[in-house]
């Protein structure tokens, strides 16, 4: 358990849903329908039900349309407008928008990865003890989704994160100090990348 008397004020989530989704013909993933709503919408319901209390959505694709379907409350929304070049264009651009901030560490959440739900976002959360957290989620011992970044990390993780490859090599380049949470149990770490996953929707 965490030190933190109540993380949910210290860290605040950040759902990546910039993408426009060319292998899936172009359609945005944060628009796709999952339970009668769009995607995106379901991903800031997941971060709620796990008990962050604040929430900056990046968006890119169809951005205006995203905000006339979605009910995103009251998260801000945070224009990426070089999402074209990837997911760490997307990560850069929540990182220096919760920098303005005084949020002490970042929750990152993928738009396109339903299967997993509040229980895997709350141990994570629960695992955080400090602007030099570093926490992921863990899959059978494998890394995944989500991923917990306290603030010491944001200047190295923008400087690191290109292309689609995100926080991929920052937290290859610290694995000592990543601390992995097991959550095989209560979530499905699947991505709605291709026409075949989605199946996976609801």
């Amino acid at each position: 358990m965490t030190d933190i008397e109540n993380p949910t004020t210290e860290v605040a989530g950040l759902v990546l849903a910039a993408g426009g989704g060319r292998r899936l013909g172009g359609r945005p993933k944060a628009l796709l329908e999952h339970r009668g709503r769009p995607l995106v919408e379901h991903a800031v319901g997941v971060l709620r039900a796990a008990g962050v209390g604040r929430i900056h959505v990046v968006l890119g694709a169809r951005a205006e349309e995203v905000r006339e379907r979605a009910d995103l409350g009251d998260c801000v929304l945070v224009d990426n407008p070089r999402w074209a070049e990837g997911m760490g264009s997307s990560l850069r651009a929540g990182l220096a928008a919760l920098a303005r901030t005084d949020a002490r560490a970042a929750l990152v959440f993928l738009v396109d990865q339903p299967g997993i739900g509040p229980e895997a976002v709350a141990r994570v959360l629960r695992a955080y003890d400090g602007e030099n957290a570093l926490v992921s989620a863990a899959y059978d011992g494998t890394r995944g989704h989500p991923v917990l970044f306290g603030a010491a990390h944001w200047a190295g993780i923008a400087a690191a994160a290109t292309g689609d490859r995100g926080a991929r090599a920052y937290l290859k380049a610290h694995e000592g100090a990543v601390r992995l949470v097991e959550c095989v149990d209560v979530a499905r770490p699947y991505d709605i990348d291709t026409e075949a996953d989605l199946s996976h929707l609801e």
